[in-house]
């Protein structure tokens, strides 16, 4: 089984999850804004909010306190990662430079 086969039964709401958690994520402070769309265009599969999805329409109906969820395990596992470069200074991530890299620990 492929992973586009488990997402299939969820692919609307993935898609609609990306653009969400994209507007989500903008600030009006221009670094963090900066920083926060670079990290969102180097998304990774994204399974937390699979999962999350796929939980909730298993056991009831996705809604929009689905998406919330999902956007905040998504927000809570990206933090980690940035922590992890931090704590290990690592100048990549994912085949791009990491936060770290490219601001420092400011």
């Amino acid at each position: 089984m492929r992973i586009a086969d488990i997402k299939a039964p969820v692919a609307k709401e993935m898609e609609e999850f990306e653009n969400k958690f994209r507007d989500s994520m903008k600030t009006h402070v221009l670094l963090l804004d900066k920083i926060m769309t670079y990290i969102v265009k180097r998304k990774g599969k994204q399974m937390r909010p699979l999962f999350v999805f796929l939980s909730a329409g298993t056991c009831g109906q996705i809604s929009e306190s689905t998406f919330r969820g999902a956007s905040l395990i998504e927000l809570l596992h990206t933090a980690t990662l940035v922590h992890d470069d931090v704590v290990d200074d690592a100048n990549y991530r994912r085949g791009f430079f990491s936060i770290n890299a490219l601001w420092k620990t400011k």
